[in-house]
């Protein structure tokens, strides 16, 4: 299956060029962004949505994307993948990254489906991620792209919120599901942190299908719990492109952690 991102450059590094224009969407600071994506407002992930848009609201001023109830269009249109100069973006496109450009912190609360986010919201990224706007520039200093820690949306952090009707160790590091960290490195790494937005732990809330309505209070009450300190809690430290780690080949250095190939050797 093809990506609608571009493929990386060749291996060898073009030399820098200072004057050429560097990507980067200035957030406006205490701003944030919450994307929700399940179809039933009246579910365990809608009342999970309307407590952490209230709690966040005291702390910041917070725009919405309900995927569900906008109506938003996951499919990728031949017109959006033309020449950067050609391509034809929608008008809720354009709105959904006009959002993104100005939150300085990004909430994906999703049902975890499949393994995998629904795929209204795997649309929403396809769409609104795009080269120009989040990615496609090279490091004026090193002729490196613009990835991997830096990029387009670098000075954002980002939440994800994700709801699994499996127990905690199932999808725990032993689990026969998988890890949930590695099942869903393709978003947290491979999506926002390849666009320059930290992540932070992943926020799980498992048996999400035989919560009993004290145990929906017990979860509001947890994600306002975690809400509220955000501003202090510190991002995944994943490691960057820029630092050298992965020069030349674009695999870490046989140097650091030799023999090991789990997706955690991808952190400091």
């Amino acid at each position: 299956m093809t990506t609608p991102r571009t493929p990386a450059p060749a291996l060898t590094t073009p030399a820098p060029d200072a004057t050429a224009p560097v990507l980067h969407q200035v957030p406006t600071p205490g701003t944030a962004l919450w994307v929700s994506a399940h179809p039933h407002a009246d579910s365990l992930n809608g009342a999970l949505t309307r407590a952490g848009v209230e709690e966040l609201s005291t702390r910041r001023e917070v725009a919405t994307s309900d995927l569900y109830a906008q109506g938003f269009d996951p499919a990728l249109r031949p017109a959006e993948l033309g020449p950067l100069g050609e391509r034809a973006l929608s008008d809720e496109v354009r709105e959904e990254q006009r959002k993104l450009a100005s939150a300085e912190l990004l909430i994906l609360q999703f049902p975890l489906w499949w393994y995998g986010t629904p795929a209204i919201l795997k649309g929403w990224l396809d769409r609104v991620l795009t080269e120009g706007f989040a990615y496609g520039d090279l490091d004026p200093e090193l002729g490196v792209p613009r990835r991997y820690g830096d990029g387009g949306l670098a000075g954002r952090r980002a939440l994800v919120v994700v709801s699994a009707g499996e127990d905690a160790n199932s999808i725990g590091p032993r689990g026969i599901s998988g890890d949930l960290d590695a099942i869903l490195f393709p978003l947290t790494h491979g999506t926002l942190w390849y666009v320059g937005i930290e992540v932070l732990d992943l926020h799980v809330i498992t048996d999400a299908d035989g919560l009993d309505p004290a145990a929906v209070a017990r979860e509001t009450d947890r994600l306002r719990a975690r809400v509220r300190g955000l501003d202090e809690e510190r991002p995944v430290p994943y490691r960057r492109l820029r630092d050298g780690e992965y020069a030349g080949t674009r695999a870490l250095r046989e140097d650091l952690l030799p023999g090991r190939t789990d997706l955690a050797i991808h952190r400091r």
